[in-house]
């Protein structure tokens, strides 16, 4: 697995990159807390998060995206597929996510992965002290990017996407035309902005314009289950998702902002 900067493309125009070769190896599972793993966890049934794998199928490797509750489950979910975790992804602070202690309760999370197996935590630059806070992890544990860099793990490029305002290095991962979102948007409604480094405006910019680069046809995979369907096509969610319906930034904070 490396990493690239490659701010100035998208997944879609990643140069040497070939898309068909890449679909044929894509190897790729959305997790459910709860059911799929940390069965019996009444918390993580409770808050209803997902876990994703992403990788390659003819090299073996993948990533986590946000590791948490029982990550043993995790390991063994990958291994089980002929997978071999080489990193996790993080996109952001938020112990459901990463582990820490969460309204008086210890989450297990990346702290817990790392003992397991010693492996990069690949984090946006502006999240890193926060991840921090709330594990136990030291700064040489973290991968920090900038907005744009690409994880390669095999010959699956994964974009980095930075959307700040559910926190303050919030980021979703573009890859093979999936956009995994975490809590920055889901297929209703989008991450709350009153928590600890939460920024309405910025939530607005990255929900409109940033985004905006990710075309319709993307598939749409939220950090929770929050509504019927797991997962949808980013073109409809624009259409029906009430947080696309203000027409300004103005609108938008009167709608979401800070009350």
């Amino acid at each position: 697995m490396s990493t690239d900067d490659h701010s100035e493309h998208r997944f879609r125009d990643a140069g040497a990159y070939h898309p068909g070769e890449v679909e044929s190896r894509f190897y790729f599972r959305q997790l459910l807390a709860g059911r799929d793993f940390a069965v019996g966890d009444p918390v993580a049934s409770q808050m209803v998060n997902f876990s994703y794998l992403i990788g390659d199928r003819t090299t073996g490797e993948c990533v986590v995206v946000d590791p948490a509750y029982a990550v043993a489950d995790l390991v063994a979910i990958a291994q089980a597929d002929d997978m071999r975790l080489v990193g996790a992804l993080v996109t952001h602070y938020h112990p459901d996510h990463c582990g820490g202690s969460m309204m008086g309760m210890q989450i297990e999370g990346v702290s817990e992965l790392l003992s397991i197996e010693s492996m990069p935590i690949h984090v946006q630059a502006a999240e890193a002290e926060w991840v921090l806070k709330v594990t136990d992890l030291d700064a040489a544990d973290l991968v920090a990017h900038s907005p744009g860099d690409i994880v390669q793990v095999g010959a699956v490029p994964i974009e980095l996407i930075h959307t700040p305002g559910h926190t303050p290095g919030s980021q979703c991962f573009l890859v093979n035309n999936s956009l995994v979102s975490g809590d920055t948007l889901f297929l209703d409604g989008c991450g709350r902005t009153d928590l600890p480094g939460g920024d309405a405006e910025a939530l607005y910019y990255s929900l409109t314009q940033t985004l905006a680069a990710v075309p319709d046809d993307a598939v749409l995979y939220p950090g929770h289950q929050y509504s019927v369907e797991s997962c949808d096509l980013l073109g409809d969610t624009r259409a029906r998702n009430v947080v696309f319906k203000p027409a300004s930034a103005e609108q938008w904070l009167m709608m979401f902002g800070p009350g």
